[in-house]
Parts: C-alpha cells; structure tokens; sequence
C-alpha cells in the first residue's frame, strides 16, 4: 500500500502541520510520498531529512527577525519574506539550522513541490531531483505569494506559490500511486475559503502576469472544490483530512508566539488520528 501526505501551507499557520509531523517522528509514522505547497514544502523538508523539531525553530523564533519577513524587505527586495534568507543563509550547509540534504536524499519517499508558473497560471511539479545540496529553489518558487513576494525565477522561468494553481493536491496524489492520503489544512476543514483580499492582490499582478492572476481571483473556489473532493475520498477510507478546530488568530502573516505555540500543540494532539487511519 502506497500513503501519502499533503501539506497545503497557509504562512504561519503552517505550525499547525509542523506539529502533526513532529508527532509522525515520535511515532515513526511515515509515508511514501509528501506532497508540499509554499510553508507546507518547508515542513515536509524537515520531516524526510527526519531532523524533527527543525521547522518549531523557523516559525517560533527565525520568522520575527526582519532578515526573515519584514517591511523592509518589502521595500528593499520587493518580497515581504526574503526566500533566500530563509532557504539559503539559514537552511544552507554552513547555516545557522541546515537543512540535511544527504538525509533528505537518501530517505526512499518521494517528494513533489508545487509551484505556479506566473506567465501560464498552471501548477508545476518539481521533484526531489530538481533540488541539490543549497539550491532549494523550489521552496522559495512555491512559497512566493503574489504581489506580497516577487516571482521566483527557475530555469528562465518565473513562479509564484502553489496555492493559485493547485491549493489542494488531492487529484494529483491519487495520480502518483497513493492508495491513502492524509490531507493536512491549515484553516478549519467546516470553514469554506473566502476570497478575501485574493482579488485587490490579483489586481496588483494584473497587468504583468493575468493569468497567474485569474488563478489568484479562482483560489477561492479551486481550494473549496479541493476540500470536497477529499471528502468523499475520506467517505471511502482513502482519505483522512486534518485540520485545526481554532487557529488562535495566527494567519498567513499575521503571528505571536503564543498563539503559535497553541496551533502547534494542537497539531501534536491531532496526529493521533493518523496512526488508526493507517492502520485500517
């Protein structure tokens, strides 16, 4: 039998997974393929490099330095979150918490990143073979949120976060051999996504990248029709969906370390769920 996890992101509120995956590593809970989007790429980094408690670090501690995410990025570098910091100065072999890339490489699961090509709209899947010792482009490529980051570029081409072309990966993992799939959200599972401020960020992108934009403006919509197709996955014991009941006021920018702290713990009590499901 083939399993599966996805890690959607969501900013901060990818804590939430952080935990679930710490939990997986007490438990020696694993899976033969991961799944990431934006923060959810970073969390299931850590997790096949088995280097457990490594993301608490980024979100509770690296995520209020300015180098990390600031204004001043934003004026400066034209992204709020500076990616090179965060997957380059830190997470490099000679960085203040490195990533273990051989350990990552080693471990069989597979690992698919998604990313969204800004001039197309359309998601792209990088493997574990596009990444390299210190060259974790895309993690940064899937993390970039339009208008708040600038597209990162790959291969002469740019893109923006995973979320605008496929915020729920459910199809896909089903595509790539999995027979179950844990799916973990980070906002309430009983809570449709709104659009929110998707359309004002999508104006701002419009006239260079439209169709990363009318991506932006169907987020929304595409994220819901994801949630419903895991559903009636999780109807036919294919599926579990793992989501915070409350994310303490934690958003994708918006954090304090209490409420984190609070969204991670709840993520440690919710992994639990994922040893019957697998079982079963």
């Amino acid at each position: 039998m083939k399993t599966g996890v996805i890690d959607v992101g969501g900013g901060f509120r990818g804590i939430y997974a952080t935990g679930i995956l710490d939990y997986c590593q007490d438990n020696a809970l694993t899976f033969n393929l991961g799944i990431g989007i934006s923060a959810g790429s970073a969390n299931l980094a850590s997790f096949i490099s088995r280097q457990r408690g490594r993301n608490y670090v980024f979100y509770t501690e690296y995520a209020f330095r300015k180098q990390y995410a600031s204004l001043r990025n934003f004026i400066f570098k034209k992204s709020y979150i500076d990616m090179d910091y965060v997957y380059g100065t830190l997470s490099d072999h000679d960085g203040e918490n490195p990533l273990d890339y051989e350990a990552m490489a080693e471990n069989p699961m597979e690992f698919c990143i998604i990313a969204t090509d800004a001039e197309t709209g359309k998601p792209h899947y990088f493997f574990k073979k596009d990444l390299s010792q210190d060259s974790y482009d895309p993690f940064k490529a899937s993390s970039s949120i339009p208008f708040v980051c600038k597209p990162y570029p790959i291969g002469g081409k740019l893109y923006y976060d995973g979320a605008l072309g496929d915020p729920v990966p459910v199809k896909k993992a089903f595509e790539l051999g999995c027979d179950k799939v844990v799916l973990i959200l980070t906002k309430p599972a009983d809570k449709p996504r709104e659009v929110g401020n998707d359309e004002k960020l999508a104006d701002r992108i419009q006239k260079k990248y439209p169709l990363a934009a009318e991506q932006f403006r169907l987020r929304a919509e595409h994220y819901n029709n994801g949630v419903a197709l895991a559903r009636s996955y999780a109807q036919h014991g294919k599926l579990l969906i793992l989501s915070p009941e409350d994310t303490f006021g934690v958003d994708t920018l918006h954090k304090d370390k209490a409420s984190l702290n609070k969204l991670y713990e709840s993520g440690i009590r919710d992994g639990e769920k994922i040893k019957e499901f697998l079982k079963a």
